[in-house]
């Protein structure tokens, strides 16, 4: 695909945020420790508890801010809403923000195509999943995705904005399939960490 000096800019720049959010994420991590959350998870649960209402807004936001802008990787703030809320609450959190996300990021593709998913991978990637658009199976590799607590999501939904699948279709695929993704990565994660630190020790 050849670049406009606009859309290399683009690409620059986003290069640069996703340099910028990981940097604001260490400095997140600095600001929890001298909170004490990171030596006391009740401190991270009672902070966030403290503020009822813009506590769960402002995880939603992430969680669809992430999907939309892959920068973050999605099973640190999924597995991160586990550990700050109560099952079912973080549940709700996550689940509301990446299907949201997930519509949102479908629907870019779907105005932008091409150009917007290579402001985010590069082409190799980029052709390595759009090939598969061309096989009959692709819905179902699709779905395997989604379920999957392990899959380039974010990726293969934007690819998935190229194909012939509605956005009614896409919506009911992630609303279906995200609850067994969230629910098996966050297992993953919790209750595996907590294996490999007992087998260790």
């Amino acid at each position: 695909m050849k670049k406009t000096n606009l859309y290399a800019f683009f690409q620059r720049l986003i290069q640069l945020l996703g340099i910028l959010a990981i940097i604001g994420t260490v400095f997140l991590v600095i600001w929890f420790y001298r909170l004490g959350i990171l030596n006391d998870s009740n401190v991270l649960k009672d902070f966030i508890h403290a503020r009822p209402l813009i506590g769960p807004l402002i995880f939603i936001l992430v969680q669809i801010f992430q999907v939309v802008f892959p920068v973050i990787p999605g099973g640190v703030t999924t597995v991160a809403g586990f550990l700050i809320f109560d099952p079912l609450a973080a549940f709700i959190y996550n689940y509301i923000g990446i299907v949201i996300g997930s519509v949102i990021l479908f629907l870019l593709v779907r105005v932008f195509g091409q150009r917007f998913i290579l402001l985010f991978v590069n082409e190799k990637t980029y052709d390595k999943y759009t090939a598969r658009l061309e096989t009959h199976g692709y819905e179902l590799f699709f779905i395997l995705s989604m379920l999957a607590p392990i899959s380039p999501a974010d990726v293969i939904v934007m690819v998935t904005g190229l194909s012939h699948i509605s956005v009614k279709r896409f919506t009911w695929i992630i609303l279906l399939t995200k609850p067994v993704s969230i629910l098996s990565y966050s297992y993953l994660w919790i209750f595996g960490g907590d294996f490999i630190r007992q087998f260790l020790s």
